[in-house]
């Protein structure tokens, strides 16, 4: 569904749970579409340190040295 700016802003409390619902809710400037109403889910990714321990071994190029290097370089070192 497609809803111009201020029927969005008046029936937020409508869209939010058509949303959820799973239905595609655009809101539109002037008929031009500008934003999408989705509803919020569960971040993507790894949950935590370690997870991927189970996979195997690390290879013998990460070592505590190039670790060091790495983070410096990141931070703004040369």
């Amino acid at each position: 569904m497609q809803v111009n700016m201020l029927e969005a802003k008046s029936q937020l409390s409508k869209l939010v749970p058509a949303a959820e619902a799973g239905e595609d809710v655009v809101i539109a400037s002037f008929g031009v579409p500008v934003a999408r109403l989705l509803p919020f889910g569960e971040p993507s990714g790894l949950k935590g340190w370690g997870r991927l321990k189970s996979l195997g071994a690390i290879d013998d190029a990460f070592t505590v040295e190039t670790e060091t290097e790495v983070a410096r370089l990141l931070q703004g070192g040369r």
